[in-house]
Order: C-alpha cells, then sequence, then structure tokens
C-alpha cells in the first residue's frame, strides 16, 4: 500500500495541533533559529509538546533548518539539530550541504525546496547523499517529476508544494531582496520585491506595461491534480505557508484532507501516512482565505494564456464577488445581494488597478436582496465607489469565526472484542493500523436479570469513549450465556483498554533515521559552481569538494558579486505573458524573419532591472547589481 503525505505549515506549535486534528500527515515548523522564516521561531519545548501530540495518530513533525548558514553559524546550528533530535522530531528540512559536514545525530534528513531540484540528476545526487525526501522546484511539470521519481532509489519520497503562495523564482535563486535592502531570501528575510509595481519597457524604452505587479504572480492551487501528481509519483504534498494564521491552515488542510480521502476510496492501492478519520466541524473553502487568484502553475507545461499565472492588477486578496452597488449615501451604501453579510465583513473592489477595501462596522437587511453597509471608513474616502460597482468580500467574517472554534475532530476507529477468562472477562481493543491491547477484570459472573437487554446495554457502555483518540467501530462480545457487568466494572475495563492500546501505539511510532549515503561520495553533476549554489561557509565548500566539484564561488549574500548578475531566475517569462516571445511569433502572418528575445527594462522608482531571456532554456533572468551601501556592509551572520 502507497502512503500519501498531507504536510501542513504551522507557525506555533497550536496552529500544528489544529493541522493534525484537521487531518495533516504531518506538520512542518520552524525551530528556534534558523528556519528561513524569521518571524516564525518556536521554543523546542513548544516543538516537543507537539510532537508527543503528533505521535498518538503517528503523524511526523519536521523542523525547518534551512537558511545558508555563515561559518560562525555552523556549530549553532548543530546545537539546534541535536536538540531537536533529543526533542522527538522526525525530520529536519535543511538547505545548508555544509551542514552534512558537521557531527549532527542520526536525524533523518530532508532537501528543502531551496535546493533547487529540477532535475533527475541532481535528485539523485542529493539522495546518494543521505536524503529521505526531496522537496521539488514549484516550477516542475508532471513529466519532469516522473522522470525526477524514475530516477531516485525506491524508499526516498517526492515532496510537491500544492497550496498556497508562489515564489516567483526559482526557489534559492533570488537576490533581488538582499541586493537593495540587505535582506536575505536565503537567509529567511525576504524583502517581497516581487509583490511591489514595476513599468515594464522594451529594448527601445517603449512602454509595455505601466505600473503594474509584473511579478508577482497568482497562488499555487492543485486541487485538481492530486492524482496526476500521485501518478507521477509524488508521495508529500506540502501546503505553503508558515506565516500563516490558523484559520487557514484549518481550512486548507482539511480541503486537502477531503480531496485525499475520496481519492482513497476509489484507490484502495493508497492510503493516509498517518492514522485517524477527521470529522470536520465546517465546509472547508480555500476561496474564503487570503489567495492572489489560483493557478496550477507549470504543472501541464506552460500555458498559452498569460492570465494563468498572472496577477498583475494586485497581489491583494480581492475576495469572492458578493454584489452590485445599488445606491450611495453620505455615511452608507446599498448593495443588491442574495449573501448574507455581518458586522466586520471586508468589502473590497478594483479600482484603476489597485484594490480598495474597506471594513463593514455594521450592516442591515433591507429586504430579501437589498443590504445597507455603514463602512468603517468615510464613504467620501471610498475612491471609485459608485452605483453599479460590482464588489467583493474579501473576509466573511461569520465564516471566519466558525474557524475560531472547535472546527474538527479526529478519531482513531477501533474494534472491540469482549470475552470470557476463568476469573472474569478480556476486553480487546484493536485500531484502524492492526494494533491491539487487552485489559481483564475479575468480576463475578452473575447471570443477566434482562438476558435480551444485556449485549446492548454493555455495548453501550463500550462505545462511551469520551475525549479519547479512538472510536468504537464494532463491538462483538462472545460469551456462554448473557451476564450481568456491573457499570463501573465496564468503564473501568475500558478505560484500561484504552490505556493500554496508547501504550502499543507510542511503542508502535518508528522514528526514521538518516539513510546512509553512498560510499565512495558521489560526484556531483557540475564541476563548478557560480554564486548560484549558495556556498556560504567552508564546510559547505568541503562537501562540494568532496563531491568533485572544482571551482566553488562564494554565495551571493558573500558580497563576492560587485557587477551586474541575474538576481532573480524565474520560468514566468514577461515576453511570454504579452504575447511577445519569439515561440509566439512563429506562423504568425505577417511576422517575417527571425523574432529575437530583446532585452526588456523593469522599473519601480529609481530602481531599473534588465530582463534578459534563456529562450533555450525558457526562463527569465532579472538582472541586476547590489548596493553600495549593502556591499560595503558586513556580509550577514
Amino acid at each position: 500500500m502507497k502512503r500519501i503525505e498531507l504536510l501542513s505549515p504551522a507557525k506555533t506549535a497550536e496552529i500544528g495541533r489544529q493541522a493534525i486534528l484537521h487531518g495533516a500527515d504531518a506538520v512542518y515548523i520552524g525551530g528556534p533559529a534558523f528556519g528561513a522564516r524569521d518571524k516564525a521561531s518556536n521554543d523546542l519545548r513548544d516543538i516537543a509538546a507537539l510532537v508527543e501530540f503528533a505521535q498518538r495518530f503517528h503523524a511526523r513533525i519536521y523542523v525547518t533548518l534551512n537558511t545558508i548558514l555563515a561559518d560562525a553559524e555552523l556549530e549553532p546550528a548543530r546545537r539546534v539539530a541535536q536538540q531537536c533530535w533529543n526533542a522527538g522530531v522526525d525530520a529536519l528540512i535543511v538547505q545548508d550541504m555544509g551542514l552534512l559536514e558537521l557531527d549532527l545525530p542520526p536525524i533523518d534528513l530532508h532537501a528543502s525546496t531551496q535546493c533547487d531540484i529540477r532535475t533527475p540528476e541532481k535528485a539523485r545526487f542529493l539522495a546518494d547523499c543521505g536524503f529521505s525526501q526531496l522537496v521539488l522546484a514549484r516550477e516542475l511539470s508532471l513529466s519532469e517529476i516522473a522522470a525526477v521519481r524514475a530516477a531516485l532509489p525506491a524508499e526516498v519520497i517526492v515532496e510537491h508544494f500544492i497550496h498556497g503562495a508562489l515564489c516567483v523564482a526559482f526557489s534559492g535563486l533570488c537576490y533581488i531582496s538582499h541586493a537593495q535592502t540587505g535582506r536575505s531570501a536565503n537567509r529567511g528575510d525576504c524583502s517581497q520585491a516581487c509583490r511591489l509595481p514595476y513599468t515594464l519597457q522594451d529594448n527601445q524604452g517603449r512602454v509595455v506595461a505601466f505600473e503594474k505587479h509584473l511579478l508577482s504572480v497568482k497562488d499555487n492551487n492543485q486541487s485538481a491534480n492530486l492524482l496526476p501528481l500521485i501518478k507521477a509519483g509524488v508521495q508529500s504534498f506540502k501546503i505553503e505557508g508558515r506565516y500563516k494564521d490558523a484559520g487557514y491552515v484549518k481550512n486548507i488542510t482539511g480541503h486537502y484532507r477531503q480531496l485525499l480521502d475520496v481519492i482513497f476510496e476509489q484507490h484502495p492501492e493508497l492510503a493516509p501516512a498517518s492514522s485517524g478519520k477527521v470529522t470536520l466541524k465546517f465546509a472547508p473553502n480555500p476561496d474564503k482565505t487570503f489567495h492572489r487568484g489560483a493557478t496550477d502553475y507549470f504543472t501541464h507545461g506552460r500555458s498559452a494564456d498569460p492570465k494563468h499565472i498572472a496577477a498583475f492588477d494586485t497581489p491583494a486578496f480581492v475576495g469572492l464577488p458578493v454584489g452590485k452597488v445599488t445606491e450611495v449615501a453620505a455615511d452608507s451604501f446599498t448593495i443588491a445581494t442574495q449573501e448574507s453579510l455581518a458586522n466586520g465583513d471586508g468589502i473590497s473592489w478594483l479600482h484603476k488597478r489597485q484594490a480598495i477595501g474597506t471594513q463593514a462596522n455594521r450592516v442591515e437587511r433591507l429586504n430579501a436582496g437589498q443590504w445597507r453597509i455603514w463602512p468603517n471608513d468615510p464613504v467620501g474616502q471610498l475612491a471609485g465607489l459608485h452605483p453599479g460597482l460590482y464588489i467583493n468580500r474579501n473576509r466573511d467574517q461569520a465564516w471566519e469565526q466558525s474557524l475560531t472554534k472547535d472546527s474538527a475532530e479526529r478519531r482513531i476507529p477501533v474494534d472491540a472484542l469482549l470475552t470470557e477468562t476463568a476469573e472474569g472477562f478480556a476486553l480487546t481493543l484493536t485500531d484502524s493500523d492492526g494494533l491491539a491491547a487487552s485489559a481483564t477484570a475479575a468480576i463475578e459472573k452473575q447471570p443477566a436479570k434482562q438476558p435480551e437487554q444485556a449485549a446492548t446495554l454493555l455495548e453501550q457502555q463500550l462505545r462511551r469513549l469520551g475525549s479519547t483518540d479512538f472510536l468504537l467501530r464494532d463491538c462483538r462480545i462472545d460469551w456462554t450465556q448473557p451476564w450481568f457487568i456491573p457499570n463501573s466494572a465496564t468503564n473501568a475495563l475500558r478505560r484500561d483498554a484504552i490505556a493500554a492500546l496508547e501504550a502499543v501505539r507510542r511503542s508502535a511510532h518508528v522514528r526514521l533515521q538518516r539513510r546512509p549515503a553512498v560510499e565512495p561520495p558521489s560526484v556531483y553533476p557540475e564541476a563548478a559552481l557560480s554564486f548560484l549554489a549558495n556556498v556560504y561557509n567552508s564546510a559547505a565548500r568541503r562537501f562540494y569538494a568532496k563531491h568533485g566539484v572544482q571551482l566553488i564561488a562564494a554565495a551571493y549574500e558573500a558580497h563576492q558579486e560587485k557587477g551586474d548578475v541575474p538576481l532573480m531566475i524565474t520560468k514566468h517569462c514577461l515576453r511570454h505573458a504579452f504575447n511577445l516571445c519569439p515561440h509566439q511569433a512563429k506562423g504568425i502572418t505577417g511576422v517575417q524573419g527571425q523574432v529575437r528575445a530583446e532585452p526588456m527594462t523593469l522599473v519601480n522608482g529609481n530602481e531599473r532591472l534588465t530582463l534578459t531571456f534563456d529562450c533555450r532554456a525558457c526562463e527569465m533572468h532579472v538582472v541586476g547589481r547590489i548596493k553600495p551601501h549593502i556591499l560595503a556592509s558586513p556580509p550577514p551572520g
């Protein structure tokens, strides 16, 4: 049976707990340092408590240790790895290969998406180095994923992002933030320059697009592609969002849990990677939580539709259509809608390529299809608000409030068998994983006064599992005749059997240890590494030298690249988005000769970035240089 893992993010340990209750098979969370999200760190005592909770359902906890490290940070990072091992963490997600040169505990290692895993050769190399799970680049198509899967040993897991924000650059290959602000994306402190508005100019200075969010792409949503991804070889489905709140994690985890469970029902050869049946107390809807529109990115190759990926108008959450403005008054406005509104709802619309929003301080239903809204901003200051305007709701207050409450429960199905013993009775519980435990009780056997009801009453008592992790699925009673068993004795027998099963489940949880690296060491696919390899410390240099690399440039953060270099490498292509791609011009009537992908320019205020196009690789390079004051400052770390 092939185990499929739903992997959810957690900003905090409590959010991680909610992810598990809502269906996650595993959770990834930042530790106390070096976690590639500088504002999502967690105390190891909290992580240890999360590990203990997760193990009840045989779910796993992965800690991110995926920044690049300066030499002075190697020993602190090694200590964090040891502490994670001591806390029971199942695996570390890492980017810096220098960690493999340290005296780490035998903790399992996963290769971060920051490692830029795009080719079968790179993937196989990392597997040979001892990684058990590889987070592939988000840009890969189904056929490219399948090629990577085919190159790997059977036990190595392919992990792929299925939902959430998309970095427009190949992960690990974006340096704009550091070049312009000194904040390194590879060290968890991205300034998100990709979400800013830019003007696009051609090689003659003519404006192609004015003040649009040209590097901002829609959010990833692979809801329709789960089974094709499984067939391509993906076994771990990852949700982005270690900065997201509990409502987002509950909603998106629940959404994909339901989709995967339907697949498992139709394909008995597939099964979840953890235990327990999840019951949601709300209807998941990915469109209800923050997103920039949905795209399945390059899963089926590059789309001919430029709107498939781009979110040029705004990087904000516009929301879902809710109605049309019918009247604007001095302090309020009326909309026609069939939806129910609530105080606190968020209302938004687009005006001159800009998202405008306000909060409904108070709403009042006028009739079956009319609502009056009193916003928290003066009506006269709400740009573009006029009768006939179609508006959206980007915060559904009533729906979000439902997620602040107890919104899911997770129970492990068990079968119960009550049998007679010489001294009394025994109760055996067998869970859905096939694990079993028994408890016995010395009880004087007395014939039941109401034999026709004895079994029914006894089963009712055994089903009272209360706040335990278990749900009674089937109950069998094997006795020579109906006996009277006091409720107090039944309750004690049930509690003892549950405690015994919990102990069996704890002992059955297996924490994987790191795969051994092959010997002699595998040769890296390239003999020379540029700054794009992100080698930032002496241990990483030793690692690559040991694997046959002869020339090793320092990471961009080392401030050795002083001229123009690719600050971002991306598969998102602005020439293609504006129908200026040479491949698009082929065969078009009136187009003669060869159309060249001439450089273009992005302008934001005083910032000018050159766009060059590698048509053979079908990539766009955003070229620029580090600012002088950043270059003059000490390298980070």
